[in-house]
């Protein structure tokens, strides 16, 4: 268990004379009502005495920054930068980071209150002899949380069907990996940013590409590099956030049209990650997506994507 050293301030970062033993980076765009529900979660954490948080707006916004700089029980950093994208405002956040070690969130992530109490009771087991991974012994280690729908919500049937069939986030092919390290060889598709903590030193040195200018697969191309850098991947279900973004099936659709055309895009400067269908797998994809389920109708939205960026990019 991890000691603590942190002394809660309300008055923000650059007030507070102790170390944080974690950073957490929120990346936000004009969502400041979203954002601050995000943050008074943040005060509720049993470990609020051992956290910083740093919020990065991709692009002015006045109304984010007045969220930030309310009363919270913990020291705060806003920055706001040109309109860029996630990575981007990731990479500014972890410049500014203090904690050994950080996490990252969305900004419609709500932490449960004991949720980074346990990422830090895996990432400070360094010190715990009775723990027996050598991995997490080395400090090459990421952790990632559980992430679900906020029951708060009405959760809508595509809601639903993303989560079981995780379409949205994998955690029902992570089912056998809990309280373990994920298989090295498909960890990368679960480095979700939404919810995931790691050594600082690691983040320095494997920041987020910044040429990557649509929406998906970032976290994806990040979590390659981190594997072939050696650093494990640590499911810890008991972690808990709940996603506060209400979907229907529409804007379900266009998300999947959105991560079409990026995969286009990342193909194509990230080849080794190529996610994008080809050759009969893209025959079998096609025959699929004309099928009338939920599944077929997301298949087709990729590509309507795919198609599209190809032909701006022709």
């Amino acid at each position: 268990m991890y000691s603590s050293s942190l002394a809660p301030s309300p008055r923000g970062a650059d007030h507070c004379n102790t170390m944080p033993l974690i950073s957490i980076i929120i990346p936000t765009h004009k969502r400041a009502a979203i954002l601050q529900q995000c943050l008074e979660h943040l005060g509720k954490q049993t470990a609020v005495d051992q956290l910083e948080v740093i919020v990065v707006s991709d692009g002015e916004d006045p109304e984010a920054e007045k969220t930030v700089k309310r009363s919270y029980k913990y020291p705060y950093n806003f920055i706001a930068i040109p309109k860029s994208h996630q990575g981007v405002a990731r990479n500014r956040g972890i410049e500014k980071a203090q904690g050994k070690y950080c996490m990252f969130i969305g900004d419609d992530i709500f932490l449960a209150p004991n949720a980074v109490e346990k990422h830090l009771e895996k990432l400070s087991a360094i010190s715990d002899p009775t723990f027996a991974k050598a991995t997490v012994g080395k400090q090459r280690l990421a952790v990632l949380g559980f992430t679900t729908w906020d029951p708060s919500l009405d959760i809508t049937s595509v809601m639903r069907w993303l989560e079981e069939s995780g379409w949205q986030f994998g955690y029902p092919l992570l089912k056998n990996y809990e309280d373990d390290d994920v298989p090295e060889d498909i960890q990368h598709r679960f480095t979700y940013t939404s919810h995931i903590s790691l050594p600082t030193e690691i983040v320095r040195a494997h920041p987020f590409r910044e040429d990557v200018s649509l929406y998906g697969w970032e976290d994806i191309e990040w979590g390659l590099r981190l594997k072939q850098s050696g650093i494990k991947l640590y499911y810890c279900p008991s972690a808990t956030a709940y996603h506060h973004h209400h979907m229907t099936l529409e804007q379900s659709l266009q998300r999947m049209e959105t991560l079409g055309q990026s995969v286009v895009h990342l193909s194509r400067i990230v080849p080794e990650l190529d996610r994008r269908p080809r050759g009969w797998k893209f025959m079998l994809y096609q025959i699929a997506a004309w099928i009338p389920t939920m599944a077929g109708r997301h298949r087709k939205a990729f590509l309507k994507g795919m198609k599209r960026k190809d032909a701006e990019e022709s």
